[in-house]
């Protein structure tokens, strides 16, 4: 039994999903932003060693991709040194860190999902401040693991699914991304893979960093969800000005963005199936939820 956990990130879309599946296993400890600076590493160890928890979870990052390349510095005391620094008081206090990670680690240039073993060559800043907190966490030798997720989407935050609602409400066209490909990921469903890997290793016994792929089990270019999207809003009777089919596919050198995405984003997630005896779903019923909860708040 957890004595209790400390997550970092608890208004995030991953932390508010991670609060409803982490309740039952143990008492949550979750500073608010203004208490828990990632970008001052002294007051982030602090308040640590002062709350001395059975359990790290965090859910905390800079996730702004395109404004990373402005703040390359920024992101890197978040994504980097703040998890190195939580992965040194955890080492010290003897207990366990959970961290994500992300798909943006990797290029995309392999014709096939990326294993947990293949080479990171990230293409830009965020990509290689993520990278650097796994890297940083491995070399602090505290007992833990790494999720690495892909496309997260829920019912709060800014992410893609809330994008495009949004857009659909205003715009009679859209024109979207087709030849990147990847998986979109529910918060819910990485929020109750967190919790039966926390239940699974407190029992068991807590690897050394161990590195784990997360994502739902089917992917699909961003221009093929983003037409999803919009079909399900119109399902539900949302108002909306876009029809399904105005979005139209382009390349991504159509639509330059500060970062470069990587063009194949699938991650195999077939180590975390074995380990932890899963068989991970499809992302459209979360999708459904998810639109469907917006439409109850119209």
């Amino acid at each position: 039994m957890v004595k209790s956990i400390l997550l970092f990130g608890s208004r995030g879309q991953v932390g508010r999903a991670l609060q409803r599946t982490l309740a039952p296993v143990a008492p949550l400890v979750m500073p608010a932003r203004a208490d828990a600076d990632l970008a001052n590493l002294s007051s982030l160890c602090r308040l640590i060693r002062s709350t001395k928890p059975g359990l790290i979870v965090n859910a905390a990052a800079y996730t702004a991709v395109d404004r990373a390349e402005a703040e390359p510095d920024l992101a890197w005391r978040v994504n980097a040194d703040a998890p190195g620094a939580m992965g040194e008081e955890a080492r010290r206090l003897g207990i366990p860190l959970l961290h994500y990670s992300t798909d943006y680690v990797f290029d995309g240039s392999k014709a096939t999902p990326y294993v947990e073993t293949d080479e990171p060559n990230p293409l830009s800043s965020y990509g290689r401040s993520k990278l650097g907190g796994e890297r940083a966490i491995r070399d602090s030798a505290a007992y833990g693991a790494i999720l690495r997720t892909s496309w997260v989407f829920g019912e709060t935050g800014a992410n893609f699914v809330q994008t495009i609602l949004r857009l659909a409400a205003e715009r009679e066209t859209l024109r979207v991304v087709s030849d990147q490909i990847g998986a979109p990921t529910p918060a819910a469903l990485i929020a109750e893979v967190s919790a039966r890997v926390i239940v699974m290793l407190e029992s068991e016994g807590w690897p050394a960093g161990e590195l784990y792929h997360l994502a739902s089990c089917r992917s699909i270019s961003w221009h093929g969800f983003a037409r999803t999207i919009v079909e399900k809003a119109w399902q539900h009777g949302m108002a909306s000005r876009l029809r399904p089919e105005a979005i139209e596919p382009i390349d991504s050198k159509d639509y330059p963005t500060a970062a470069r995405r990587p063009l194949n984003s699938r991650l195999d997630c077939g180590k975390l199936e074995t380990r932890f005896t899963l068989e991970l779903p499809d992302w459209e019923p979360y999708l459904e939820r998810v639109v469907s909860g917006c439409a109850s708040t119209l």
